[in-house]
């Protein structure tokens, strides 16, 4: 065989790589499997991390991985490995071959139909390699935890200031004559620090910044002064007594409120009858101004892709209309336990844009008038059965429209049904970071259990 292409940072073409996914779909085929599905993907970067200035960690990454799916009829085995030599291929395709013909016959089981395959693999400008060289990802790491050590004499400690870059290069191979390609990046810098009062009561915040582009990341300075400003914020903390009060989630925690929906709605939860969601389809689960959309095709978005885990084609979808469930998110195997079609979504939801008004993050304070703003939340007190939600929280106690101090150790509890029947307004202040895009969320009355 030639020798492999690389790209500028040393990993492989994706289209060189078509070759040896060939082979070992041909030797799953030879070993007499039905149908096979082979995955393999290349990484390679790098993460630095700081703290006091002094590099705590320079850690550099490269991997491969060749997982494979073989079918004999209905049953099923899978094995993977790094080892893409022809030896390594065939061992693999053997530990396969032996699993699948133990395993017993499942009707559900098999690739997507050939028809659903993706035919169109547009440019979504997910690839952005970053040219950075450790020793200047060092000082970029410095000037952001810098940043945040002069915001104020009170913070006195630091936890550090890291970044993170990162390469990958994907295929997706089966015997239908799918072939999928994927290259993209990943890029972070992040920080922490440690502020203390008068009376000696720490608290702790950060920041951070990620992205597939570096150039569009906000500088280390930002991030560093962003992450002082939250963290003196939280000095001379309260505790709140026990109420009925409305809530406020800035975006970074919001989107666990709709990620706790996306789980509700996905084939697993819905076929093991796991979900608080169960035969609520075409009836109102949000309030009637919340329209939830995915769109798999955004430019540089996290979580864009012409095609899911099986190579079904992706496409838009509105999965909540003016507050009504309009769809389930199923790949092939969950669509077949449910008697349904893929909806192309093997892997998830690819990009959920969650609707908004006109309010930014002050208004939605005045709007509010008093309650709580949510600026963090710890504990997994969520039951996706019953959809019943406790999770400690800290932010801010909001009067009159106006923060007044902030708070630590509340613990807000609902049930989601009835939380996501509550929502009053959704920010404009959209956080693009993450698969789930939204704002700041205003829900009606939360039980807040403080002293």
């Amino acid at each position: 065989m030639s020798p492999a292409l690389t790209s500028a940072d040393g990993l492989p073409l994706a289209v060189d790589l078509e070759p040896l996914m060939q082979r070992v779909l041909d030797a799953a085929k030879a070993a007499g499997a039905t149908q096979a599905e082979a995955g393999l993907s290349h990484s390679r970067g790098f993460s630095v991390s700081v703290r006091k200035s002094e590099v705590e960690s320079l850690e550099f990454q490269r991997d491969r991985d060749l997982s494979l799916t073989v079918y004999f009829g209905k049953r099923k085995g899978s094995a993977s490995t790094g080892d893409l030599s022809d030896s390594g291929i065939r061992q693999a395709v053997e530990a396969a071959v032996a699993i699948a013909q133990v395993t017993e016959e499942d009707p559900c089981s098999g690739l997507a139909d050939p028809h659903r395959l993706a035919t169109v693999f547009p440019d979504l400008q997910l690839d952005h390699y970053w040219d950075l060289q450790p020793a200047h990802a060092v000082e970029l790491a410095r000037a952001c935890e810098a940043a945040a050590m002069a915001v104020d004499a009170r913070i006195t400690q630091t936890e550090g200031a890291g970044l993170s870059t990162q390469r990958g290069v994907s295929l997706y191979a089966n015997s239908h004559g799918f072939v999928g390609r994927r290259s993209g990046t990943q890029h972070s810098i992040s920080c922490a620090v440690i502020a203390t009062d008068a009376n000696g009561n720490m608290q702790r915040d950060y920041w951070y910044d990620g992205g597939r582009d570096a150039r569009l990341l906000d500088t280390p300075e930002a991030i560093g002064r962003r992450a002082g400003e939250r963290t003196v914020a939280r000095l001379g903390a309260r505790r709140l007594s026990t109420r009925n009060a409305a809530v406020l989630f800035v975006p970074q925690m919001a989107r666990s409120l709709f990620g706790h929906f996306v789980g509700a709605i996905s084939g697993g939860s819905l076929y093991r009858r796991a979900s608080f969601l169960l035969d609520h389809l075409d009836k109102p689960v949000f309030a009637s101004q919340i329209t939830l959309e995915q769109k798999p095709f955004l430019l540089g978005a996290s979580s864009s892709s012409a095609f899911d885990h099986e190579g079904v084609a992706t496409s838009d979808r509105t999965l909540v209309e003016n507050g009504v469930l309009r769809g389930w998110l199923l790949g092939s195997y969950s669509a077949r336990k449910l008697g349904l079609q893929t909806t192309g979504n093997a892997g998830g939801v690819f990009n959920l844009l969650v609707s908004h008004g006109s309010h930014d993050y002050a208004s939605l304070l005045r709007e509010m008038g008093e309650g709580l703003v949510v600026t963090e939340l710890m504990g997994q007190g969520v039951n996706g059965v019953t959809g019943d939600y406790s999770r400690g929280a800290a932010g801010f106690w909001v009067e009159n429209g106006e923060i007044q101090y902030p708070v630590e150790n509340a613990t807000i509890a609902g049930n989601l049904l009835d939380l996501y029947g509550r929502i009053r307004e959704v920010g404009r202040d959209v956080d693009t970071r993450s698969n789930i895009r939204c704002g700041s969320v205003l829900i009606d009355g939360m039980m807040i259990a403080g002293d």
